[in-house]
């Protein structure tokens, strides 16, 4: 196996021993063998990590006391990691056999690819794209991520529209492939986000820092969405809404980071007077919560921001060309566009 680099897969876990077995036995039948699976456990208390050991016996456990979520289980496992590549993987995800291989050919094939992103499809539905990640992530330039094959809250079914292999914004978190000499570079994935958005806060900085993020539409996973947070939870609400406002705080240079932010904080503001309209208390307090976070930890994010721009290599002029430059919020909620192949201006 001394051709085929090493692979180092992380599976953060909380709970679920269900979903914790498929996944393993679908890497049981992966085709690629050259590789090490670390299960990071975030304080699981169902007996679900000591079930892994007795009938998985090559899997590697990394022991949190507490619950570090996504990010810190993540970052946990990628210090114990041995290989020239990362893949990032949910517990509750099932892996095509040739996934790993198409992956990695993937990101042989060019030393300026940073992550690559399988097509991820619905567990429950196999004709449907998965909501976190479908066809490839992208996002508009006010910090809003989208998928092909998703936006917002309509999933497309997969009739093929989507088998080019192309570069994108963000590789999925629900599973991506990383090259560790690239996530050495510009970093691990910032625990302060704890779940959701920490994977395309980390793909912009390999943006920033001059790599590709690409999609390969032969490598197939399929995703359970909602075994960890419900889309309607309070708590994913709050994360989506505080992550997002970070990472715009984070990465633009300051000339565009001088408008667009107070445009963000607008677009907050219609979602709070919405949130009112309709008596959404659930997601107004959710808002409202990300606000007063980002307020009150603002010169931490600031100081996050100094390092990160030290390792930018490219403008955001180059930024902008691979990003959706209106807002994606406006075109679905108001103009009622439900496809991204819709969408007259994006150029990815």
């Amino acid at each position: 196996m001394a051709h085929k680099p090493l692979v180092s897969i992380i599976i953060p876990h909380f709970k679920g021993k269900e979903i914790l077995n498929k996944c393993l036995q679908s890497l049981e039948n992966t085709t690629y063998k050259n590789k090490e699976v670390i299960l990071v456990d975030n304080g699981s208390t169902d007996g679900s990590v000591e079930f892994a050991t007795n009938n998985f016996p090559w899997v590697q456990v990394e022991q949190n006391e507490k619950n570090l979520g996504y990010a810190g289980g993540c970052n946990a496992g990628i210090r114990r990691a041995r290989g020239a590549y990362i893949l990032l993987l949910n517990d509750d995800t099932e892996l095509d056999s040739a996934l790993l291989s198409q992956l990695v050919e993937a990101c042989e094939s060019d030393t300026e690819i940073a992550a690559c992103q399988p097509k991820i499809l619905s567990q429950q539905n196999n004709n449907k794209f998965d909501y976190a990640g479908g066809a490839g992530g992208l996002l508009d330039v006010f910090g809003y991520p989208f998928a092909r094959g998703r936006l917002f809250f309509t999933l497309e079914n997969d009739e093929n529209q989507y088998e080019e292999g192309r570069d994108i914004f963000w590789a999925s978190g629900t599973a991506s492939l990383i090259r560790k000499s690239a996530l050495e570079k510009v970093g691990y994935l910032d625990e302060d986000f704890f779940a959701h958005m920490e994977e395309i806060d980390l793909n912009w900085r390999f943006h920033l820092a001059g790599y590709r993020v690409t999609y390969t539409p032969k490598a197939i996973v399929y995703h359970k969405a909602g075994s960890t947070l419900k889309p309607d939870s309070p708590l994913k609400i709050y994360l989506n809404h505080r992550n997002s406002l970070m990472m715009l705080l984070k990465n633009y240079e300051t000339m565009n980071l001088v408008w667009i932010f107070p445009y963000r904080i607008m677009l907050e503001i219609i979602t709070l007077l919405y949130t009112l309209v309709i008596l959404d208390f659930v997601r107004m307090r959710a808002v409202i919560r990300s606000l007063i976070y980002v307020f009150w930890n603002f010169l931490k994010i600031l100081s996050k921001r100094a390092q990160i721009q030290r390792i930018r290599e490219v403008s955001d002029s180059k930024i902008f060309a691979k990003m959706y430059r209106d807002s994606i919020a406006f075109d679905y909620f108001i103009r009622g566009t439900r496809r991204v192949q819709d969408l007259n201006t994006l150029l990815l």
